[in-house]
Parts: structure tokens; C-alpha cells; sequence
């Protein structure tokens, strides 16, 4: 039996370079399932994405997802990518083997966690205070810049990087340290401020947008007690659950972030194109 893609409609193509196409899985002209590839809105046409690949019941564990990801893979390839990108949740055990199987490495990863009854003390001598507005535009202004740089290490241009960067925190931040529903804080222990935490409490779950330790107060628990101290905002706000991203490479944030019992939701994966 020969497994194939049959499109579904016309290739869509924006003046931008972007483009997308939905397709029928086939079998022997059997239609068995449905993917949909695009490119990606942020790293742009060197990239695509499977949006979407579902197999029929009656179809499944027979390798027809397998060729329709290699098959996706190849139209990518005639689009030009240089990079295939997906994401996984976490309770998809079977794409998760499919993904891994055909040689796609997990990026980052997305975890939340439901808060306790009670919100959790911190250590003795440690608090949160809230940011202060001198405080804040030093703290802007590097965050602004590190995270341009990690969208170029990511493969952006750096133009397009900086741009993202301004944008989108002009959107989470549009009023500074008064942004309805955010809360920016440093963490202090015995008085010496060790660390920033920056939490927004405007949906549910709350989400850390990040959380930083100053270098040299580094390996003495602080990021820890930054965590407690966003658990501890998210509960004082009436939040019930509170979320995060980390990256893969990331292993002392990713194991620190199990051991207070945040759980995978979704993986975000990516497969170079050869």
C-alpha cells in the first residue's frame, strides 16, 4: 500500500514569503487522515511547521503518520526550509515516539503546576520586594537585549530579533511597572537584592516570564526562592494553577522546576532539513 499527501487546496502565499497548505493522507487514494504545514510566523519561510497531522482510528499504528512527516518534510524541502519545527503535548505518548523516531530534538517545553491550598513561606531572611522604577529600566533594558539575542541564536536576523524584542515586550509591558496584571519584584536576602522575578497574573494559569539570579548570588538556592515567591503572588492573586517555559539546554532550571512539581503540558520540537 503507498501512503501519500493529496492537497486539499491551492497553496496560500502572502507577500511576505509565507505559506501554508492543508492535504489529505492517503492510502492507495484512500483518504485516512489530514496535515497541514505552514511556515513559521516568526522565524519565516526558512522554517515550517506541521500544524496539525491526524490519522484515522481504523488507520493508526500501521506507519501512516510516519510517511505523511517524512512526506511533509519533502514539500518543506520544495518550499525552500531549512527546518521543520512541531509541537507535541505532553500526554501524546504515540507522536511523541513518532517525532523522536524521525529525528526531532525537543527545543523548549512548556510546564505548569497547581498550587497548593496554602501559599508556600519563604526562607528565613529572603523577600520580594516590587521593582522599582529606576530599577526597572536597567532591568528592561537587558532583558530587551537578551532576549534579542536569544531569538538570534535561534536564527533570526538580528533587525528582525530586536524588533520582536521591542514588540513584544511593548505588549506584556505597555505601562511598566503599573502594567494591570503584572507583577515585577526583586528578591532580597538579609537586605542584598540577589534576583528579579516577572510574573504575569493576568489569566489562569499565572505564567513567569522570567526569573533571574544575579550571577554572583548564584548556587545558593535563591531561584528557588524566586519560584516560591511567584507560587506565592499567583496565590495571593486567587490563582489556582501557575506555568512556565524552559529550554531544553537549560538542565539546572528544568530540574529545578520538577523538583517543586511542575509537570510538561507541551514540547516544542525541531528537525533540521538536509
Amino acid at each position: 500500500m503507498t501512503t501519500t499527501l493529496r492537497p486539499t487546496g491551492p497553496l496560500q502565499k502572502s507577500a511576505d514569503g509565507a505559506k501554508s497548505r492543508t492535504y489529505e493522507v492517503c492510502v492507495n487514494s484512500r483518504p485516512v487522515g489530514g496535515i497541514e504545514l505552514a511556515t513559521h510566523p516568526v522565524f519565516g519561510p526558512a522554517v515550517a511547521q506541521i500544524k496539525d497531522l491526524r490519522i484515522d482510528e481504523p488507520d493508526r499504528r500501521r506507519g501512516r503518520g510516519t510517511v505523511a512527516a517524512l512526506a511533509a518534510e519533502e514539500v518543506a524541502r520544495g518550499w525552500g526550509c531549512r527546518r521543520i519545527e512541531t509541537i507535541v503535548p505532553a500526554e501524546a505518548t504515540a507522536a511523541h515516539r513518532l517525532v523522536t523516531s524521525l529525528g526531532y530534538v525537543e527545543r523548549n517545553r512548556h510546564m505548569t503546576k497547581t498550587l497548593a491550598a496554602a501559599p508556600p513561606a519563604l526562607p528565613v531572611g529572603v523577600e520580594g520586594r516590587p521593582m522599582s522604577e529606576a530599577a526597572y529600566e536597567v532591568w528592561l533594558a537587558r532583558k530587551k537585549d537578551d532576549y534579542a539575542h536569544d531569538w538570534m541564536e535561534r536564527g533570526v536576523p538580528e533587525a528582525e530579533a530586536r524588533a520582536k524584542s521591542d514588540r513584544d515586550h511593548a505588549d506584556h509591558l505597555g505601562q511598566g511597572i503599573a502594567t494591570p496584571g503584572v507583577r515585577l519584584s526583586v528578591l532580597a536576602h538579609a537586605g542584598t537584592e540577589v534576583g528579579t522575578l516577572w510574573l504575569a497574573l493576568y489569566d489562569d494559569p499565572a505564567f513567569v516570564f522570567d526569573v533571574e539570579v544575579d550571577a554572583e548570588h548564584r548556587g545558593q538556592g535563591h531561584g528557588r526562592s524566586l519560584m516560591l515567591l511567584a507560587e506565592a503572588q499567583a496565590h495571593e492573586a486567587g490563582i489556582s494553577r501557575i506555568g512556565l517555559n524552559v529550554f531544553a539546554g537549560n538542565a539546572p532550571a528544568l530540574r529545578l522546576y520538577q523538583s517543586l512539581g511542575y509537570e510538561p503540558v507541551t514540547y516544542y520540537v525541531y528537525k533540521p532539513l538536509l
